[in-house]
């Protein structure tokens, strides 16, 4: 137990750091912890300037871990992103320059405004952990973590992900606009806020790596585990989806409730946190029948539909 709270403690730390730098997102913030834990990616969907570059970097900084940035673009090639063999007339050798993947977080800003070509590249990282160039396949550092943003499919220049790529992603959020209280509080702070390059690490990359490696000890009773199932299984025969859940989504979907569990201090997980979690993890996943797309209803509807129709376990 002792470790458990040595970990909650430094959790709670990084989430205080983020808290200084984005004001009133502090959900936001705990679920982008949580697929760090899990080993998961993110995406978040959203209008520009309402804070997801200053999070994930915040995030970076504290816990200490490289961090770099692809600003994804129509003309981006697959090997602007994971790098590129470079011809050396000192000693007539090609030596491989890594691309900005191979970091331990990484901002793929506008994702879906490049193309499909180049988000293959970031779809075998984001599976694999290593990308492949010349035929040589090279590991990623460890803990590997990449925050997406994509804007509204319907802006002008952006295109809708494929499913394949999506699935990767443990979770899909959108930020929002602050409330009326904090954008006052935004306003208030623009002269006293910290800054980010005042923020200094409050975790180690080890510690990091010890947390993830703790995520799999939390305990999941089996009737959350069926109650997991049950809402996945539900989502394959629903009349309005196409497309369910993936086995693979099933298996994020536990180790997301373990790592949030993990973050609210528990070694055991509840209902709850199912609950919490599973319209994030879920309805990015799904796909609607095209006469449900037409009607105007949508994949949060359809879970928040689920939910409801599936029995709560209760302890007995």
């Amino acid at each position: 137990m002792i470790q458990l709270d040595h970990i909650n403690n430094k959790l709670n730390q990084v989430l205080e750091n983020i808290d200084q730098i984005v004001i009133g997102k502090r959900h936001v913030s705990t679920l982008s912890l949580v697929a760090l834990l899990a080993e998961g990616h993110i995406l978040l969907e959203d209008v520009p300037g309402v804070g997801k570059t200053m999070l994930v970097k915040a995030l970076a900084k504290s816990i200490d871990a490289e961090f770099k940035r692809i600003q994804f673009t129509p003309d981006l090639l697959p090997s602007d992103v994971t790098g590129v063999s470079i011809y050396s007339p000192k000693d007539m050798e090609f030596h491989f320059r890594p691309g900005p993947i191979m970091s331990h977080i990484v901002l793929a800003d506008e994702i879906n405004r490049t193309s499909p070509k180049t988000q293959s590249a970031l779809l075998e990282a984001m599976a694999e952990h290593h990308v492949t160039t010349d035929g040589i396949t090279r590991e990623i550092p460890a803990p590997f973590f990449v925050m997406a943003t994509q804007n509204p499919v319907d802006f002008d220049g952006t295109y809708h992900l494929p499913e394949a790529q999506l699935d990767r992603f443990l979770f899909k959020l959108s930020m929002g606009y602050p409330t009326q209280e904090e954008e006052l509080q935004i306003l208030n702070g623009v002269s006293t806020q910290v800054n980010l390059e005042d923020v200094k690490p409050v975790m180690s990359i080890p510690e990091l790596v010890q947390a993830q490696k703790t995520v799999s000890s939390i305990y999941v009773d089996d009737a959350i585990k069926h109650y997991i199932i049950e809402i996945i299984r539900k989502t394959r025969s629903h009349p309005h989806v196409s497309l369910g859940i993936s086995p693979r989504g099933t298996v994020s979907f536990m180790k997301a409730v373990q790592a949030y569990a993990l973050v609210k201090g528990r070694d055991y997980c509840l209902p709850d946190d199912v609950q919490e979690l599973a319209s994030y993890v879920c309805a990015h996943r799904l796909t609607l029948r095209s006469d449900t797309q037409y009607s105007g209803l949508t994949a949060g509807d359809v879970m928040k539909q689920i939910m409801a129709d599936t029995k709560v376990p209760v302890k007995r």
